[in-house]
C-alpha cells in the first residue's frame, strides 16, 4: 500500500495482537494489555503525541458541541496525565498567545508546553481562590474533569465514588465559571445522580448526558456535558 493510502477496514480482517499470560500476570491483567495493544485510540495516541487515549473523548465532544475556542480560560481537574490539557492547549491557541490552561492534579505533572501546571487538590477550601489567583481575578470559559475515583470493583459503590467526585466538582466550577461557561465530567452509569442534575439545571441553561465513540462501548462511563452558566462574578 502506497504511503498516505488509509485503510478502509472493509474487506480486511484486523490483525489482533494476543498476549499469553505470562507468570504473575493475572488473566484479568492479561485482558486489559491485551485490549490495550489493540485499541485503535491508543495507537493513534501514540501517533499524534498524546498522553493517553482520552484525548480522543475530548476531541470528539468538542467536534459536536464546540466547548473549545481560541482564547479561552480553560480549567482541567484531575488533568494527570495530561491528554485532555493538551487538547485545551491546541484548541483555545495558548502557544499563539490567545487563552489560558491551568491543569490541577493530586500527582506533580511532566511539563506540558503551554500549559499552567498545578500540583494541588481541587476540594481543598482556598483551591477555588488559588486558580483565580493564577487568572489575575479572572474566571474560566470551561471546567472539564475526566476524574475517576479508585475502583474498588463494586459497581453501585464505584458509581456513588465517582457520583461524589463529580458533585464536588460542579460546585467548584459554580465559584470559577465566567456566566454562559460550561462544565464537562465523568460520571458512571447507576442512577444516583437524579438530584445533582436537577441542580446543574438551576444553574445551567442545558445539561446533557454524552458518550464519544472514544468511550469504550462496555464501559459504563459517560459525560455530562452542562452548558450556559447561569451565575458568575457579580
Amino acid at each position: 500500500m502506497s504511503e498516505g493510502k488509509k485503510h478502509s477496514g472493509r474487506g480486511a480482517r484486523a490483525l489482533k495482537t494476543r498476549v499469553r499470560t505470562a507468570r504473575g500476570r493475572t488473566t484479568s491483567s492479561t485482558r486489559w494489555l491485551q485490549r490495550q495493544l489493540n485499541d485503535p485510540y491508543v495507537a493513534a495516541a501514540k501517533r499524534d503525541g498524546y498522553r493517553s487515549r482520552a484525548a480522543y473523548k475530548l476531541l470528539e465532544i468538542d467536534e459536536k458541541y464546540h466547548l473549545l475556542k481560541a482564547g479561552q480560560h480553560v480549567l482541567d481537574l484531575g488533568a494527570a496525565p495530561g491528554g485532555w490539557t493538551q487538547v485545551a492547549v491546541k484548541k483555545t491557541r495558548v502557544l499563539q498567545g490567545r487563552g489560558k490552561v491551568i491543569g490541577i492534579d493530586l500527582s506533580q505533572m511532566e511539563p506540558i508546553a503551554g500549559a499552567h501546571l498545578v500540583q494541588l487538590d481541587f476540594l481543598d477550601q482556598d483551591a477555588p481562590q488559588k486558580i483565580l489567583g493564577l487568572l489575575d481575578g479572572n474566571r474560566v470559559d470551561l471546567v472539564m474533569s475526566d476524574m475517576a475515583a479508585p475502583s474498588c470493583g463494586h459497581r453501585q459503590t464505584d458509581h456513588l465514588k465517582i457520583m461524589a467526585l463529580c458533585e464536588a466538582a460542579v460546585d467548584f466550577a459554580a465559584e470559577v465559571l465566567n456566566p454562559g461557561g460550561a462544565f464537562l465530567a465523568k460520571v458512571l452509569r447507576g442512577g444516583a445522580e437524579t438530584d445533582m442534575l436537577r441542580a446543574m439545571k438551576q444553574s445551567f441553561k442545558t445539561v446533557r448526558h454524552v458518550k464519544p465513540k472514544a468511550s469504550r462501548a462496555d464501559s459504563a462511563e459517560m459525560y455530562v456535558l452542562a452548558t450556559g452558566f447561569r451565575g458568575g462574578a457579580e
